[in-house]
């Protein structure tokens, strides 16, 4: 029997060795810190500091999600930032799909000592997407993208429906954060699913396109959807973050683990 959903932020303190490190984590659109959850908590037990907030207008209605504003899922992410920076030397941020795309921001605007993202969201292929800033005030919302998972049994908790007005606040996001991508200097490591049925390569190539200072790593994965951090590759997403994070605090080579799987930003 699947649990029900835990929509509650996560935050714990640094128990490690070592250099203070924290790491930000953040879910994506629709969804709730439930599908990040056990990846918050492998970052804890691996002595991290984390924090892991609700985003406004989510774990609550869609009704509520189409109230509120892009800049308010980004705020609710940077003040994160500046909470662990109060603590830690160092600060390191971490994102599944829109997630990826708030981590990314941080990136663009604090210095970070890298970003992890899995299946990161930055284009909107909807053909309707231009158009939703009129379609908001006659279609209120559309099916849900939620559940995007290979493995059987498992709900990520994400809305049932899917507002056009905060999506018409996500393409306004992905925009704005698109034109940052430059400013990012910090090592980026992404886990990309080879079959996604959310989050398309337009996605990855406007990534590659605009990372023009920063090393990119990305990480093939075959046994997983969109919602990563809930399939079947999760293990590997949760050992590797873990591991690319600390490399980048001790200065060493991150990914070197995995160069057989590297796709680099060149290909």
């Amino acid at each position: 029997m699947t649990a029900l959903p835990d929509h509650t932020p996560f935050s714990s303190p640094f128990t490690g060795t070592g250099p203070r490190t924290g790491v930000v984590v953040s879910h994506g659109f629709t969804g709730s810190p439930h599908g990040v959850r056990d990846w918050a908590r492998s970052l804890a037990d691996a002595g991290f500091a984390v924090r892991m907030p609700l985003l406004p207008g989510h774990g609550t209605s869609w009704q509520e999600l189409a109230r509120t504003h892009w800049r308010d899922w980004a705020a609710a992410i940077d003040a994160a930032y500046v909470e662990l920076a109060g603590e830690c030397e160092h600060v390191a941020v971490a994102g599944l799909s829109m997630g990826g795309a708030l981590a990314l921001r941080v990136a663009a605007t604090r210095p970070v000592a890298g970003a992890v993202l899995v299946n990161p969201g930055l284009v909107i292929d909807d053909p309707r997407a231009p158009l939703a800033g009129i379609l908001r005030y006659v279609l209120k919302s559309t099916p849900a993208i939620a559940n995007d998972i290979l493995k059987e049994g498992i709900d990520e908790g994400a809305y049932p429906r899917t507002p056009v007005a905060a999506a018409y606040e996500l393409n306004k996001l992905f925009k704005d954060t698109r034109r940052l991508l430059p400013r990012i200097s910090a090592p980026v490591r992404v886990y990309r699913s080879t079959v996604d049925h959310v989050v398309s390569e337009t996605s990855m190539e406007a990534l590659r396109r605009g990372l023009t200072r920063a090393p990119l790593e990305v990480i093939r994965l075959e046994n997983s959807y969109h919602v990563a951090t809930m399939d079947n590759d999760a293990p590997e997403i949760f050992r590797g973050s873990a591991e690319f994070i600390r490399s980048l605090v001790a200065g060493g080579t991150p990914g070197a683990a995995h160069a057989s799987q590297k796709d680099t930003a060149d290909d």
